[in-house]
């Protein structure tokens, strides 16, 4: 099973790169962070509250959840705008927080890996949690001010100052919760993509692949 790894905050080119890369390499591609969206979504529907844990953990483990490339449906309900909005952005790190969500979750990540042979995931515990032994962990960062411009491009309805904070508050959040925080894996490669295109962050990526083979090659030469 060939699984890469692509972690991040927010704003650091993580969907956007990953998604080059599966095409690339002709893996499948999993955005993680649409599933925890997914369920605040449901939460929110149901009426509950995102900071009841019981109550997020029941929707995440009954839930029929569904993860395209460019569609997410939730028990049969196309969601894929909605887990976008400020609503679900506001609240959805308190419900990413949840230990048993998480559990969940991870759960359905590797099985949607094993049943694919592998892909391309990108989150924010793929290398350091979901797929530890993952054969390329990359850990995307970049300038604050850079994200969050980055961010307001895609969220047309928020100006720059709210989403800089708001990234700056899921930043504290997601680093500091006790289930799984964003933390970069020990073995991680570390790739500042402030100011670079795409093309150029894939294409580093991939060379990073080839010498990772290269390695494995020399190893068993040896």
């Amino acid at each position: 099973m060939r699984v890469i790894a692509i972690d991040g905050p927010a704003g650091s080119g993580k969907s956007t790169v990953a998604r080059a890369l599966a095409k690339r390499l002709g893996l499948q591609y999993l955005d993680t962070g649409a599933m925890y969206r997914a369920v605040t979504f449901a939460v929110l529907r149901s009426g509950g509250d995102p900071g009841d844990p019981d109550v997020a953990s029941r929707i995440a483990r009954s839930i029929d959840l569904r993860v395209g490339l460019d569609e997410v449906t939730v028990d049969g309900v196309d969601a894929t705008l909605e887990i976008r909005g400020p609503e679900v952005t506001r609240a959805v790190s308190e419900v990413a927080a949840n230990p048993a969500v998480r559990s969940e979750l991870v759960s359905r990540q590797r099985e949607w890996a094993r049943e694919r042979g592998g892909g391309v995931l990108e989150g924010r515990d793929i290398g350091t949690v979901v797929f530890p032994d993952a054969e390329l962990k990359v850990y995307l960062t970049a300038d604050p001010a850079e994200r969050a411009r980055r961010r307001a491009k895609e969220v047309t309805d928020l100006d720059y100052e709210t989403v800089a904070a708001d990234l700056a508050r899921r930043d504290a959040l997601d680093s500091n919760r006790s289930a799984d925080p964003m933390v970069e894996a020990g073995d991680a490669v570390v790739l500042d993509t402030t100011g670079l295109g795409i093309d150029g962050v894939v294409a580093r990526v991939v060379s990073l692949l080839t010498d990772t083979s290269d390695d494995t090659n020399e190893n068993a030469d040896a």
